[in-house]
């Protein structure tokens, strides 16, 4: 079964730009877009029927909006709409673990909203199985991200050794490939503490001249099988002594879509992803994609 670019819309401008998004993505991969929204009727103390019908009426106008732009301005690519009786986390978590992308609304430089509210932005993207990208309303007219922002490189976090990012790397070397454009890779380097690098770490960073030039050469180790894959596709590889978002963050004006990683963590309130994600979801203009390590 072929995996489908999945949105979740709610009627939000977020949602449609996300919706927007998606079906763009769709159409530079070639693949169907699938069109996600979430109802689940909770009847007053006393229930009317007239209530329901209306409820069912106004969430299938969500599907309908959405569906109905995306078809305008993308008419090739085959688009689907699914209403789902079910609460929002459980329903896109669902159906991301069937699609290629998912793709979700965010509103602000703040807390993710968009198709979800508060903390339920972050449930899905710290659990979801597919990579999930979250996409601002464009300024001016709300219909997609800000403009011209699609052109722009693709910036990706690198962290740990080549196998641990080869799916992040390998997500931001397809995306970069699908847009006819750069990537500009950053890894973040901290000086050394009780905690920061294992004994051998040292002694390989020794050997290679100091910090600074171990972690080029890491991030040089990581890049090179997609190098090899990507040839078309430029590089710039950015080393720079500094946390992780901020250093990401310095680099995100020209970017079109930045791409981070995440490892599931637990925390006493739920899944939590990471402070390096965390903060370039809150903070970066352009839309982000963040992608299980496997």
């Amino acid at each position: 079964m072929t995996r489908a670019i999945t949105a979740g819309v709610d009627g939000s401008p977020e949602s449609l730009a996300a919706a927007v998004w998606a079906a763009r993505e769709a159409a530079l991969r070639g693949l169907p877009l699938r069109l996600v929204h979430a109802w689940l009727w909770q009847p007053p103390d006393v229930p009317l029927d007239q209530d329901r019908q209306a409820e069912a009426r106004r969430a299938q106008g969500v599907l309908d909006e959405a569906e109905a732009e995306v078809r305008r301005l993308h008419p090739d690519v085959p688009v689907t709409s699914q209403l789902v009786a079910d609460a929002p986390v459980p329903a896109l978590l669902e159906a991301g673990g069937t699609a290629e992308v998912l793709v979700l609304g965010s509103r602000g430089r703040g807390a993710l909203l968009g198709f979800l509210l508060g903390s339920y932005g972050q449930q899905v993207i710290a659990t979801s199985a597919c990579p999930v990208v979250a996409v601002r309303a464009r300024r001016d007219d709300g219909a997609g991200p800000p403009a011209g922002a699609e052109a722009g490189e693709v910036v990706v976090g690198q962290q740990g050794g080549r196998e641990e990012s080869a799916a992040v790397l390998g997500f931001a070397f397809g995306e970069a490939a699908a847009r006819g454009v750069g990537v500009r890779a950053v890894r973040a380097w901290s000086l050394p503490s009780l905690y920061a690098y294992s004994p051998g770490s040292l002694a390989l960073a020794d050997e290679a001249g100091g910090l600074e030039p171990f972690e080029r050469k890491a991030l040089s180790d990581a890049l090179a099988p997609w190098r090899e894959r990507y040839p078309e596709v430029p590089v710039i590889e950015h080393v720079e002594l500094g946390s992780g978002g901020q250093v990401l963050l310095s680099v995100a004006s020209d970017a079109g879509l930045m791409v981070v990683g995440r490892r599931e963590r637990q925390g006493p309130l739920g899944p939590r992803i990471g402070s390096v994600a965390h903060a370039v979801l809150h903070h970066a203009p352009s839309p982000v994609a963040v992608v299980p390590h496997e």
